[in-house]
């Protein structure tokens, strides 16, 4: 089933935007001139000989026949009164924004409840994710826990072992990062050459938030905790699963470990872990612990039962990675993406998200002939350390197959695989951390889908 909107995958066809083969000619002709003057070509070739809404907006008088009626004719929202201000107190989208939303994963480990939402890439803008549309991942369900009873506990190889409420987190000196979340088994299909539509489902355990709260060195240290002798530290959730998950304590002197309550401005919302979650940037998402309720301090790995059963990459000897944490240099073409439909020839802005648990994204470079050339991409500001990177691209479409491509560079010169070389080292078996570039198929008819490239 076909829908004309975006959030349901398409691109919307908007005729000014558009070259004619012409248009496209004469567009190449000036590819040596800036980004303005390239898109300044483009519109100026779909507009020229026809009295476009494009063509009316530089100037261009409206035809003596007719005429766009949602200009001519004053809508309702401009003689009529307004609604008043949300009788719920809290803002909601645009009911015409209601198509773009999470969507459920029959995959991965089940319990009686759905387990895991994906953050719907292909339809968000710049880098932060909303938090209604954060992916989720849940091992033992969501709660939404009452913060007046909640505990926060470190123990260990401390002097002295302490609890926290809630209101003395809150009243320590407190800190605001930007940094993306990604599940280890992001991707994980792929591995199989399972083909899954969109960039909803290959990508979408993805999303990037600003965390609010008090760095977990603060917290360690207010207990004596032994930074000399402790080298790792338990995290510990709330939930009916018990997740546990061993940290370096490398990572926490650095000061980057966050617990954290805020997320976009405000509290965590339940499904992220409400009202305490750990932030471990550039890390796997499972050990971003969830209703986190312990910090043990220890002096070797914990080997607990989610690092020991699962989140381990089987190698092609047959050995397991244990403790993969850091998710390496990624990213995905959000838009042309699978499932949306291209429905001219003509410009088109490719876009989309790059992210390295390592540091800074340095440079994206974006092939539409499947990786034969490649092209450097903007990189739009800001671009931060351990958070997603936003790229665009200009290209002209002439109406043939095309398959297009990133491959992401982060700042420690780490360079994005391909397939081929991922799997020379990595297998064919593994569910985690596959960061191969993505391919999707542009086809005659516009329509665009999931392929690999070795």
């Amino acid at each position: 089933m076909k829908e004309d909107n975006i959030h349901s995958g398409r691109v919307q066809k908007a005729p000014e935007n558009f070259l004619t083969h012409g248009g496209i000619k004469a567009v190449f002709a000036e590819g040596k001139k800036g980004r303005r003057d390239f898109i300044r070509s483009a519109f100026a070739a779909a507009a020229a000989g026809v009295a476009t809404p494009m063509a009316m907006a530089q100037g261009n008088p409206v035809p003596a026949e007719g005429g766009d009626l949602n200009i001519l004719n004053l809508p309702e929202h401009a003689t009529g009164l307004g609604q008043g201000v949300a009788v719920d107190g809290y803002g909601k989208p645009s009911k015409f924004e209601a198509n773009l939303q999470r969507r459920q994963s029959p995959g991965l480990t089940q319990t009686t409840q759905a387990s895991v939402s994906f953050a719907p890439l292909q339809s968000l803008f710049g880098i932060i994710t909303p938090s209604g549309l954060h992916f989720e991942r849940h091992h033992q369900g969501w709660w939404d826990i009452d913060p007046s009873k909640h505990r926060f506990m470190i123990n260990g190889m401390v002097k002295k072992n302490m609890v926290f409420t809630m209101d003395e987190i809150m009243r320590l000196p407190s800190v605001s990062r930007f940094h993306f979340i990604e599940c280890g088994a992001n991707t994980a299909v792929d591995w199989g050459n399972v083909a899954v539509p969109t960039v909803q489902y290959t990508h979408g355990m993805l999303s990037c938030s600003e965390f609010t709260g008090v760095p977990l060195i603060t917290l360690l240290e207010l207990a004596g905790a032994d930074l000399k002798n402790g080298k790792f530290v338990l995290a510990e959730g709330g939930d009916g699963s018990s997740m546990t998950r061993t940290i370096p304590m490398s990572l926490i002197t650095s000061g980057e470990v966050i617990v954290a309550y805020g997320q976009n401005g405000e509290m965590l919302r339940p499904e992220n872990g409400y009202p305490l979650r750990l932030v471990v940037p550039g890390v796997q998402g499972v050990s971003w612990v969830k209703y986190l309720r312990r910090i043990e301090v220890g002096d070797k790995p914990y080997a607990a039962k989610d690092e020991a059963i699962h989140y381990m990459d089987l190698q092609p000897g047959g050995l397991h990675r244990q403790y993969t944490n850091i998710q390496e240099v990624k990213s995905v073409v959000t838009t042309p993406s699978g499932g949306q439909v291209l429905l001219d020839k003509g410009f088109y802005n490719i876009t989309g998200l790059a992210w390295s648990g390592k540091g800074k994204i340095k440079r994206v470079d974006v092939s539409t002939d499947g990786g034969r050339n490649w092209r450097q991409a903007r990189l739009e500001t800001p671009v931060l350390s351990k958070a997603l990177s936003r790229f665009n691209l200009n290209w002209v479409w002439d109406g043939k197959p095309a398959i297009i491509q990133s491959r992401a560079q982060d700042d420690t010169e780490h360079v994005q695989p391909t397939y081929q070389q991922l799997r020379a080292v990595r297998g064919t078996r593994s569910i985690y951390h596959n960061n191969a570039i993505q391919s999707w198929l542009v086809q005659e008819n516009g329509e665009v889908k999931n392929v690999q490239v070795s």
